[in-house]
């Protein structure tokens, strides 16, 4: 079924190069895995199954599940404001104004200010506080709260720092704990500081012909783990979905809440809201293309570095697709697509 996918692949990536993992789950089963190339080529390492890859913003998706399971627990509110948190905005009405689920749908209207092309050495080392810290000191936001979307990364720093403080716990060890935990992931991990020193693949891109590493300690705000800093598999986040299908660490109801569309009340922008908390839902549209699949989309794409990654669910059709790459590939929609369309050609999707 999936020898399209399996020529894609091979054309794509090359063995002794860095490469990527594919995997397809229908239902509890593994329906395809496909792993080509090295996770690290100092070592010559292969990537298997169970390399562990930086998810890029995937990891968003844990950070809204860390935020909704303090919900279930009654120790928050998505509807709480900003102040209840950081009493450290300059401007007060702004952390009155912009809540919790702004946050998580990037509807805050907050202005990514950080000076990261006047400063990169600072970046290169700053954790998730000092990535939020210059947007609390904004004056102003770009637009009001709900109106529109504005994709934001500093605002899952500032949610990475909401479960700190709510929780008493870092951050990265309370979702080990409530989310890796109970969903067997046992090798995932999150950045805390510098890279994970052994057992993760090294991310490259191509220079002048040549593969030049491009992770942490090249690639500036990788230490701010709250929008881009959780490592896992293929294998594991088949885990991750298994959970979530489950409800091993989240209850049905925010779940379903989580991977819905959340339109806010004043929205003003042409496009309807697409998103839910963290989330993007294709309905209409799917990676900016119509979506001609007649099935709904729930998904999250990642890009760190030279990490490439995509998590892909057809919840009515319990469908996973799941894709990691240690460089990124010359198309990565054109793999994403390739795997839709084959699913859709052998009636997965009827």
């Amino acid at each position: 079924m999936f020898t399209g996918l399996d020529s894609l692949f091979k054309a794509e990536f090359r063995a002794g190069e860095p490469g990527g993992a594919l995997l397809v789950m229908k239902g509890d089963s593994i329906a395809y895995t496909k792993c080509i190339g090295l996770a690290d080529l100092g070592t010559k390492e292969e990537i298997t199954p169970g390399t562990l890859f930086n998810l890029g913003s995937i990891s968003k998706t844990f950070v809204a599940n860390g935020i909704l399971i303090l919900q279930e627990k009654g120790k928050l509110l998505v509807t709480d404001p900003l102040s209840r948190y950081f009493p450290e905005f300059k401007n007060r009405e702004i952390a009155d104004n912009v809540t919790v689920t702004h946050l998580l749908t990037h509807t805050s209207g907050l202005p990514d200010n950080r000076p990261v092309s006047e400063n990169p050495e600072f970046f290169i080392t700053a954790k998730d506080y000092e990535n939020f810290a210059p947007v609390m000191q904004a004056e102003k936001l770009n637009f009001v709260p709900g109106e529109k979307y504005e994709y934001s990364n500093p605002a899952f720093n500032g949610l990475a720092l909401i479960i700190e403080k709510v929780s008493g716990q870092q951050w990265q060890q309370f979702i080990a704990d409530n989310i890796f935990k109970p969903s067997g992931m046992t090798n995932s991990t999150i950045t805390d500081g510098a890279h994970p020193q052994q057992g993760v693949a090294h991310a490259y891109e191509q220079v002048n012909g040549e593969w030049v590493e491009s992770d942490y300690g090249e690639f500036p705000t990788f230490p701010a783990a709250g929008n881009g800093g959780v490592w896992s598999s293929i294998a594991e986040l088949a885990m991750y979905e298994k959970a979530i299908r489950q409800n091993l660490f989240l209850n049905r109801e925010l779940t379903t809440e989580s991977r819905s569309i959340q339109p806010p009340g004043n929205w003003t922008a042409v496009t309807p809201p697409f998103i839910g908390y963290s989330w993007f839902v294709g309905e209409d549209q799917v990676l900016d293309a119509r979506n001609d699949f007649g099935v709904r989309f729930i998904f999250h794409t990642g890009d760190q570095g030279g990490f490439r990654a995509f998590y892909f669910v057809i919840p009515e059709k319990d469908i996973l697709y799941v894709g990691l790459f240690n460089r990124p590939p010359e198309d990565l929609n054109k793999i994403i697509f390739t795997g839709l369309s084959l699913m859709k050609e052998n009636n997965w999707l009827d």
